[in-house]
């Protein structure tokens, strides 16, 4: 996480902000805290794009998909004013670095962490379409670890599958090349079948660090889905079997997110991470990252703490920073050493969701790493924004108490 530039609100709605999270094409993601204590992740949509009255649209329909979905498995949409002079909305804040970030270049999760990790978004997914919706953006950078189990973010290009209203154009694909299902990729009708084709390149990913379709851009990834077999590595068992199964050209073949949960975690993904299931080295990356998060709001807001801070604990969710007689807030601890909070060796990471018009592929429009935090990611190329102060609205919906 960042420190606020002076461009930069220091805050949005009723939330006091901390830091940056990173950003996108839509907008930036900011660390903050309501007035009850409760850290979020906040989302602030770019001005220029306020001005969009399409984009405006598509916003309200993206966070009333993820007001319907909040369950497990997810990150719950607490507030929102999709009709403020700068759209924001805010969530529940992941304790954990996404997929991306914890493999890659060849090292994966051990077994027993991906059989979890498929399991609990098989059933992420399911409840996803049950809502009769399909989330079309299952990849690595979307997907956060935690100590409580898997989330799956970024619902920002959910749709309804009745398909009564499409705001894409023709011949447009929206998703991430080389986690897209083939049908997406043609501009075919795309039903909950395309997420569950995600999945198994999720899968791939995190048990070799490698996707199942390689390639150094978007024409090269977009080919191979449609046409060539997934790479598997050394996948084996029944969790290649799964992975296979979900990457099947035909839709009509992979199996249903129900199914892959039955096969993963017969007794249900929940059991599984209560008994543990991610290994040590993360457990306690997420451990050290919580302490320096305890220092950071400590921080006055106006001078917020410098340097990395990574991800959040669960414990830090909800409870504010003891007071000492003078009221000003006291430290907890001393922060962890800079060098202590070096991730786990990454590699390659999925980039963000990109517009790709079939037959014309800028072969230039490489894999971009996504910024952790990032809830709600859109196409574009993550230009820097001015300052918005996102205000107070009257339609603003929800408040986080």
């Amino acid at each position: 996480m960042q420190p606020l530039q002076a461009d930069e609100p220091t805050t949005v709605g009723p939330y006091r902000l901390l830091g940056r999270l990173g950003h996108g094409g839509m907008g930036r993601v900011y660390l903050g805290r309501s007035a009850g204590g409760r850290t979020v992740a906040v989302k602030v949509v770019h001005p220029h794009f306020a001005l969009d009255d399409e984009f405006r649209e598509r916003f309200r329909r993206e966070v009333d998909a993820a007001r319907r979905v909040g369950g497990a498995w997810t990150a719950p949409v607490l507030d929102a004013d999709p009709e403020a002079r700068v759209p924001w909305v805010a969530t529940g804040f992941v304790a954990g670095p996404s997929l991306a970030q914890a493999a890659g270049s060849g090292h994966g999760l051990p077994e027993h962490s991906v059989r979890v990790l498929g399991a609990g978004l098989a059933e992420a997914l399911a409840a996803v379409h049950g809502l009769g919706l399909v989330h079309r953006d299952v990849k690595p950078s979307n997907v956060l670890l935690t100590v409580d189990g898997p989330r799956l973010i970024d619902f920002g290009i959910a749709r309804a599958t009745d398909g009564t209203a499409s705001l894409t154009s023709t011949g447009v694909s929206i998703g991430s090349p080389g986690y897209m299902s083939p049908e997406q990729i043609l501009g075919r009708g795309v039903t909950g079948a395309a997420d569950v084709f995600s999945l198994g390149a999720v899968l791939v990913y995190a048990a070799t660090g490698d996707s199942p379709f390689p390639g150094d851009s978007s024409a090269a990834l977009l080919y191979k889905v449609v046409h060539e077999e997934p790479e598997l590595g050394a996948l084996t068992g029944e969790l290649r079997e799964v992975a296979a199964a979900c990457l099947a050209k035909d839709a009509a073949a992979r199996p249903t997110p129900e199914e892959v949960a039955r096969r993963l975690a017969p007794e249900g993904a929940a059991r599984l991470v209560a008994a543990g299931w991610l290994p040590g080295a993360l457990v306690e990356q997420v451990s050290r990252s919580a302490v320096q998060l305890l220092d950071l709001e400590g921080t006055p807001a106006e001078a917020p703490a410098s340097g990395p801070v990574g991800f959040s604990s669960p414990s830090v969710n909800g409870s504010s920073p003891p007071r000492a007689p003078s009221g000003r807030p006291t430290r907890r601890t001393r922060p962890p050493s800079r060098a202590a909070h070096r991730g786990p060796r990454g590699g390659r990471q999925a980039g963000p969701a990109v517009r790709v018009r079939i037959g014309d592929v800028d072969p230039g429009d490489r894999e971009r790493p996504r910024a952790q935090g990032e809830l709600l990611g859109r196409p574009g190329r993550g230009r820097r924004a001015g300052g918005g102060d996102g205000g107070r609205h009257p339609r603003r919906e929800h408040a986080a108490r």
